[in-house]
């Protein structure tokens, strides 16, 4: 697939031009119904609808049907089939776990450690966006010298990039996954955790992020409609107290990391001593990363030995994060 640039700027190819927008009234009645239904950011989601109906032939019955499946409920990006991660567009198919942007906090500690030639993997990958926005980023850094946030194109991973796998036990993730990272000569695979990967990975990986769920069972009910009802539950439960699948991942990471490879993941700040106690326990360092400009929380684990461990992710300038859709914990 082709990674673009997300902006909703007049001057982009997904916004309508001047000649062919709709009429301030149509853009009005769309804004309209999605407030109703309880849209907070109506006029951007309005623009976004309006834009993906121009590129139907039956662009009044596409439009139609678009907003009615956004004030029925579903998530935005399962309506458009795809969501803004890092700057790429990253297809979303219907039930595939949506990529929040809180998690673009991890992706930028991740970039600290991948280097170009990286053995990256995606662990419970859902869409595939954590390894494909790695592995933009390195692609990127290696030469145009931009960072994440920029379009890349199609096949960026060639060159300067990494290798990249992918997993969740998920069979539509693992489709939707596929696609995503075959612009990165990334390879997607159906399994439980490490079991889907191929034995030839031990010892070798040097970035193994892990989108663990991390919601206790008991609080799946409270999350809003829009997780609860059209994203995976294996995505979103994390069993008793959130970190059944985390404590499984920190115990196998180490005979998968190579010697200065590191395990990134995301927990709930009241998840926080537990996660990394599970992290020490599986022989691995562990430190804590937050930040409250992404309301994120980031655990990083490292397999010592190399000298070249794991160094701090130093944010500069950053726009604030648009809220997304609902998450874990």
């Amino acid at each position: 697939m082709s990674y673009v640039p997300l902006p909703l700027d007049p001057s982009d190819a997904s916004v309508p031009s001047a000649s062919s927008a709709p009429s301030a009234s149509s853009f009005e009645v769309v804004v309209a119904r999605l407030r109703a239904a309880g849209c907070v950011f109506a006029e951007e989601e309005a623009r976004l609808l309006l834009a993906a109906a121009d590129r139907r032939s039956d662009r009044p019955a596409a439009l139609a049907a678009l907003v009615e499946r956004r004030v029925a409920g579903l998530p935005l990006e399962h309506v458009l089939g795809w969501a803004e991660f890092c700057g790429l567009r990253v297809e979303v198919d219907p039930g595939v776990f949506v990529p929040r942007r809180r998690t673009e906090f991890l992706v930028r500690h991740a970039l600290v450690a991948a280097r170009p030639g990286a053995v990256v993997v995606d662990l419970c990958c859902g869409s595939g966006a954590l390894g494909a926005a790695v592995a933009a980023g390195v692609a990127r850094r290696a030469g145009a010298g931009g960072g994440v946030g920029a379009g890349v194109g199609a096949g960026a991973g060639a060159g300067g990039g990494v290798e990249l796998h992918a997993a969740d036990i998920d069979p539509a993730s693992v489709r939707c996954a596929r696609r995503n990272v075959a612009g990165f000569d990334g390879r997607a695979y159906g399994g439980d955790l490490y079991a889907a990967l191929p034995d030839r990975l031990r010892g070798t990986v040097d970035v193994l992020l892990a989108n663990v769920p991390y919601v206790p069972t008991d609080e799946i009910d409270f999350l809003p409609a829009e997780a609860r009802v059209y994203e995976a539950r294996v995505a979103l439960d994390g069993g008793r107290d959130g970190l059944d699948v985390l404590r499984r991942v920190a115990a196998g990471a180490r005979s998968w990391l190579a010697p200065g490879g590191s395990l990134l993941f995301e927990t709930g700040q009241r998840q926080t001593a537990a996660a990394v106690e599970a992290v020490v326990r599986g022989g691995l360092t562990a430190r804590v990363e937050t930040s409250d400009e992404w309301a994120a929380t980031v655990v990083i684990g490292g397999r010592p030995g190399s000298g070249r461990e794991h160094q701090p992710y130093r944010p500069g300038p950053s726009r604030p994060p648009r809220p997304s859709g609902p998450g874990p914990a």
